[in-house]
């Protein structure tokens, strides 16, 4: 584990070569200010459809969770998150979380061992697998998207123009994909398949 710079945990992977999150911003400052906060910003519904990829450490999860509960008490969330990773994810419930979380510990535990929590307010399933080929069995189904997949230079099978394709195709028409990747490729990528690009400052 790697502690960042707003006091969470981090870790890295030694397949990619990178951090899961930005150790200058802080893994909980970065999920919140880059996927979650703008997001909900633009997304009003009471429902919402939510594609987070890659799982990873689980941040964007429970980070949309706190947000909500904070926020939108009333919101129903579905989140649909693959992650290639099947080790790391039954090792989460051992991992050390920031204490906004300690109130979300039985998500944790449940979907490490289980893969899918589940109550009035959420449902939540991690699938094990390749990210390219669970995203190809939804159809207009999406609000959000957090595009959070490993960086375009070490993982960039999920960065491609046909990806985004399938991308596009899985989210309703009035619906939001973030990411913290501005790289010309990426842009063009999502410029190509008729995503409308915004920075958020």
């Amino acid at each position: 584990m790697t502690l960042s710079e707003d006091g969470s945990y981090t870790a890295y992977s030694k397949e990619y070569e990178e951090h899961y999150h930005s150790t200058r911003d802080g893994a909980l400052h970065e999920s919140l200010v880059k996927h979650v906060i703008p997001a909900f910003n633009v997304i009003k519904e009471d429902e919402v459809n939510i594609l987070d990829i890659c799982y990873g450490l689980g941040f964007n999860t429970l980070a949309t969770l706190l947000h909500c509960k904070r926020n939108f008490p009333n919101k129903k969330l579905n989140i649909y998150s693959p992650e290639l990773d099947t080790l790391l994810v039954k090792s989460l419930e051992n991992f050390t979380y920031p204490p906004e979380f300690d109130e979300f510990r039985d998500v944790i535990l449940t979907l490490s061992r289980e893969g899918v929590c589940k109550d009035k307010n959420i449902s939540i399933e991690v699938f094990l697998g390749d990210a390219r080929e669970y995203i190809k069995k939804f159809e207009n189904k999406f609000d959000i998207v957090y595009q959070d997949a490993f960086s375009p230079s070490t993982n960039p099978m999920l960065w491609t123009q046909e990806y985004f394709a399938d991308i596009k195709k899985s989210m309703k028409q009035n619906s939001i994909l973030t990411t913290y990747s501005i790289a010309f490729a990426t842009r063009l990528a999502l410029y190509k398949n008729g995503f409308f690009l915004y920075i958020n400052r």
